[in-house]
């Protein structure tokens, strides 16, 4: 039965109506003067009395040729199908209607559009469905069980298809070949619709109580099996006089879009089905990026990176805002991984292991400033993994060995530029910080600026920063007002200075489409980062650590851990064992009791 339809008075016509009431008209006029002049002998146009009319040509869907570089869509999953299918169509011959609240409705509408190569949208809910009908111009829409047709412009054919349909009745209304009869279990709908294939599309339908799946156990989506042919003929024209004409059985005549720029879809939650059958239906892949970051995992970087997508839909709003999805997908897109895997820090998806690092401290060459310097570079490199180890066994997280360099040394005398810090030259540091890089180890450069200022000497390291395994430390103790000298006051820094120096790092980072980057903030009194409240961590290229320094007897160490976390910014922490200055030093197992347990332990 057609479904509802309003009367010509519900609706004005439209424009586009117009526009082919006057097309319509021009082709009646070229077809009659055809007719008279084809030089046949009856005049009809045909060689043949006998034969039937031409098969009509089939019209496809036409594909954004520039897409948005990143799409976040909305949560509500009828809004969502509507920006994916803006996001991906300009427009399209046909579309499909599926009703918001009818999963199976959405599984058959999802099997006939990736099949014509058409979007899916979802009516009975509170998306602007007709606003994009119009948009997109169809001839037709496929109606899909309970969907709501009076969505549709005047002009457009509704071609009825009951829910739960099988291979024949979808092959024959769509003129399209699909496979096999595939039922879904509940809860598998999602990964059954990204398994649609365009060309070789399974019959998705809902799984009756007790039945098994179509390949035996798996729910795996069956060989499609072609039926049906590519095209079918036009569908019956309805009369504009007579509204209560029947709709046409079949769909127009219709043909796979071309292929348009490379579009990948992401998922990291709910899966809308309507907008996945919509970017399978469009030619595009569909990625999961946990914790809604393409940058989260080792996989995730390289599927990206595979793709090389010139634009991505991400389906929910825990992606957006979408200017910072197109940095994470253009970061991704190089395929560079930070050790331990992926291009975070410290990923935080759900279900998917963390980061923490065991580092040692000091700088190359001298063994007064820490274990880092007691041996050569392999030795370093080798005590580094040594330190590492023992707590692999304490944690599900990755455990990554990590070397802390000081690059700029508090010096106590003032020096040729009156700053009171010794820079390290960058080709002193280069051998050890690229074996760091070809053995898995991260490096994060230390800075003790004594009288000049954290960025002026950040930026002196910007040849060793542009690698993507080099991070930053800060370490106010050694930050000096113009009448102070080393060892004589504790140094501090104002939070200004701090930022400043994060929004530096930050926008090198970014620019150069490096994974992010550890920032370290070395603290064991307050005073020693002004007004720290209103700390700058939003910084998407940057994951901040403070390091708490203290050193002495535990209890200490405890009460200044407890002091410096209280009324904290959202940072992640650090501890640091003396092996001379503490008593005792804890063990690994002693480490890891401290709680929060630290994403960062530093040996000195």
């Amino acid at each position: 039965m057609q479904p509802a339809r309003p009367q010509p008075t519900d609706r004005p016509r439209t424009a586009r109506h117009a526009r082919r009431v006057a097309a319509a008209a021009l082709a009646g006029v070229l077809a009659l003067l055809a007719a008279c002049t084809d030089g046949t002998p009856d005049g009809s146009g045909r060689t043949d009395a006998a034969t039937s009319s031409p098969s009509p040509t089939p019209t496809a869907a036409t594909l954004q040729a520039s897409p948005p570089p990143a799409t976040v869509t909305d949560d509500d999953a009828a809004v969502a199908a509507v920006q994916t299918s803006a996001a991906l169509f300009a427009s399209a011959p046909v579309v499909v209607l599926a009703d918001a609240a009818d999963v199976p409705g959405q599984l058959t509408a999802a099997t006939a559009a990736v099949a014509v190569g058409a979007p899916v949208l979802l009516t009975g809910a509170g998306a602007d469905v007709a606003a994009e009908v119009e948009r997109l111009e169809p001839r037709a829409a496929l109606v899909v069980g309970g969907a709501d047709a009076t969505v549709l412009p005047d002009d457009v054919d509704a071609v009825p298809l009951p829910a739960g349909a099988d291979a024949d009745a979808l092959a024959d209304v769509t003129g399209r070949p699909v496979g096999a009869d595939t039922p879904v279990a509940a809860g598998g709908e999602a990964a059954a619709v990204r398994a649609l294939a365009p060309g070789d599309v399974a019959v998705l339908r809902a799984e009756a109580a007790g039945e098994a799946p179509a390949d035996g156990g798996s729910g795996d989506t069956a060989t499609p099996a072609p039926s049906g042919s590519a095209t079918t003929p036009a569908p019956t024209s309805r009369d504009d006089g007579d509204e209560d004409a029947q709709a046409p059985a079949r769909l127009p005549a219709t043909a796979s879009p071309a292929p348009g720029p490379a579009v990948l879809g992401l998922v990291a939650g709910p899966q809308p089905l309507a907008a996945l059958a919509t970017l399978r239906a469009a030619g595009a892949g569909v990625l999961d990026a946990p914790g809604a970051d393409p940058r989260a995992t080792a996989a995730s970087v390289e599927q990206v990176a595979q793709a090389k997508p010139a634009a991505v839909v991400a389906l929910g709003a825990a992606f957006g805002p979408a200017d910072r999805l197109a940095q994470r997908v253009a970061t991704a897109a190089t395929g560079v991984q930070l050790p331990g895997g992926g291009q975070l820090v410290f990923p935080a998806a759900e279900g998917q292991p963390g980061k923490k690092y065991v580092a040692l401290y000091g700088t190359p060459g001298s063994s007064a400033l820490g274990v880092l310097g007691e041996q050569d570079v392999p030795a370093t490199l080798a005590r580094a993994e040594q330190h590492a180890a023992p707590y692999r066994t304490l944690t599900t997280d990755t455990v990554v060995p990590m070397v802390e360099i000081i690059a700029t040394i508090a010096s106590a005398g003032a020096g040729d530029d009156g700053d009171y810090s010794a820079e390290r030259p960058v080709e002193d540091l280069r051998p050890l910080v690229e074996a760091a890089g070809a053995a898995g180890t991260y490096v994060v450069l230390d800075l003790q600026p004594g009288r000049t200022d954290f960025v002026t000497q950040a930026q002196r390291y910007a040849d060793l920063l542009a690698m993507p395994h080099v991070g930053l430390a800060l370490d106010p103790e050694w930050r000096l007002a113009p009448d102070q000298v080393h060892l004589r006051q504790i140094g501090s820094v104002g939070v200004d200075e701090v930022n400043a120096t994060a929004a530096w790092l930050a926008q090198f980072t970014r620019e150069r489409g490096l994974p992010q980057k550890m920032f370290v903030l070395h603290q064991f009194q307050l005073r020693m980062i002004g007004e720290r409240e209103r700390l700058d961590t939003s910084h998407d290229e940057l994951a901040t650590v403070i390091h708490v320094d203290g050193q002495g007897g535990q209890p200490a160490k405890a009460g200044t851990w407890a002091t410096l976390r209280a009324g904290a910014p959202p940072v992640h922490w650090g501890w640091k064992n003396f092996y001379d200055e503490d008593t005792p030093m804890l063990d690994p197992v002693q480490t890891y009791q401290v709680q929060p347990v630290p994403d960062l332990v530093t040996y000195q």
